[in-house]
């Protein structure tokens, strides 16, 4: 599909589900490359990187673990800085290596929060790979690790990321039409 109506948005195509994945790949390789050796436990962050983590999860080939964790963030096409974690992390982290995986980075408050909450379970070290990157929103100190696609600062639904619920299920990702 070219474009996409979701509720009262219009959505143009912006990356192919083919993109997506080559670049799941790449990622993939650099974290097998990087973490041989060092068991991660990679955190997923529900919901929007649901799909990411399943997809990135096949192509690790190294021994780890991955669990999930909810919060929110958004509301509507704008990135809060009110961060509320909705159901939280179970398992010792502590002396371990942590692969926050996330949907997207932009503005940084999300992932600046849970590095905080992380680092008090005393990690041996925590790492960020991102879906997407936002480098012109970034306005936190924060810098993802392994970055699938750097994208501008566009308001995007597909693969996961969503417009208040929706759109989460679109195998391509679309940006907001102006």
């Amino acid at each position: 599909m070219k474009k996409v109506t979701i509720l009262d948005k219009e959505f143009e195509l912006f990356i192919e589900s083919n993109t997506i994945q080559e670049n799941i790949k790449r990622i993939a390789t650099d974290i097998n490359n990087d973490l041989e050796g060092k068991n991660p436990i990679f955190v997923a962050i529900l919901n929007g990187s649901f799909m990411f983590a399943g997809d990135l999860m096949k192509h690790v080939t190294i021994p780890s673990e991955i669990t999930f964790v909810r919060i929110a963030s958004y509301k509507g096409v704008r990135s809060t800085k009110d961060v509320k974690e909705v159901l939280g992390l179970v398992e010792n982290i502590k002396d371990r290596t942590v692969v926050i995986v996330e949907d997207i980075v932009d503005t940084g408050h999300t992932i600046e929060q849970l590095i905080s909450q992380f680092e008090l379970l005393r990690p041996k070290e925590i790492k960020i790979a991102t879906l997407l990157f936002k480098p012109e929103a970034l306005v936190k100190g924060v810098k993802p690790d392994f970055v699938a696609l750097e994208i501008p600062n566009d308001f995007v639904v597909g693969f996961g990321l969503d417009y208040d619920g929706f759109g989460r299920n679109l195998r391509d990702i679309y940006k907001i039409k102006p």
